[in-house]
């Protein structure tokens, strides 16, 4: 568990708790203390049947986290049943958090469940990414066997739920599903305020994503919330993660007047 607060010097302050292997390998505060760059590892380095991490994120009012990981989460195949990664998440209001793990790697024969679900106080916003690998087309190990859950919720505001079943040919090779591509890409950034410049926003986004096949970028508003989402198909982890980091940047930047960069970690 990460607590991040904001102490009297508005610097963002976190308190982690970790039971089993996954823990905060260290909190960097490159863009001064006011953001706090926490690094989660798992030194196993991936999930088997059986295994499962729980991730809970407290960001309270004010206070501004991110959370990466240097490495992808990889499920490995199953023998012995499913393995799950959930994370919870609630961010008071005024606080932000952002969401920015490194890629899922889904092995051929898994059994998997992968769920972030999320929670915004009035006032509070965010950004979460997930870059999901099917099976390993580098190494030879296409994705013939396995199935991964994908649950990606902001409560009240958005849910994007299914089921990632090797023996679904419609799913995945499908024109209305993946087209035979297995490398699927999102960015959602959510707060609970309308989006007043989301129409020129969704131009410039578009406009970065116009060397990209098979993407897309769309605005879902409410009566008290907004939601951006850019989605990306590809058959590359590296391209796909490449287009998302580029929108990503843009909206820092015009909706948080923050720099585009990338944290730290990810240089290493």
């Amino acid at each position: 568990m990460l607590n991040a607060a904001r102490d009297g010097a508005a610097a963002t302050r976190i308190h982690a708790r970790h039971d089993g292997p996954l823990r905060l390998l260290k909190t960097l505060y490159p863009e001064g203390t006011g953001i706090a760059h926490a690094v989660l590892v798992h030194p196993p380095g991936g999930l088997v049947g059986g295994d499962r991490l729980d991730i809970t994120l407290d960001v309270q009012a004010g206070a501004h986290l991110l959370v990466t990981t240097p490495a992808a989460t990889r499920f490995y195949r199953s023998n012995a049943g499913e393995a799950a990664q959930v994370v919870h998440a609630a961010v008071a209001q005024g606080a932000r958090l952002e969401w920015l793990p490194q890629e899922t790697l889904a092995y051929p024969g898994c059994i998997a469940r992968n769920e972030v679900k999320l929670t915004l106080a009035p006032g509070a916003s965010l950004f979460a990414t997930e870059v999901l690998g099917l099976g390993l087309p580098a190494a030879g190990q296409p994705f013939e066997t396995g199935r991964l859950l994908q649950h990606l919720e902001i409560a009240g505001q958005w849910l994007d739920r299914g089921w990632l079943d090797a023996t679904d040919k419609a799913l995945l090779d499908g024109p209305c599903g993946l087209a035979g591509h297995r490398v699927l890409g999102t960015l959602v950034y959510a707060q609970t305020d309308a989006l007043a410049e989301a129409e020129a926003l969704l131009t410039d986004s578009r406009a970065l994503l116009n060397d990209v096949p098979r993407s897309g970028v769309t605005h879902l508003a409410g009566p008290r919330s907004a939601v951006l989402l850019a989605r990306v198909i590809g058959d590359e982890v590296e391209a796909v993660t490449l287009a998302l980091r580029r929108v990503r940047a843009l909206w820092r930047e015009r909706l948080w007047a923050l720099p585009g960069s990338d944290p730290r970690i990810w240089a290493t």
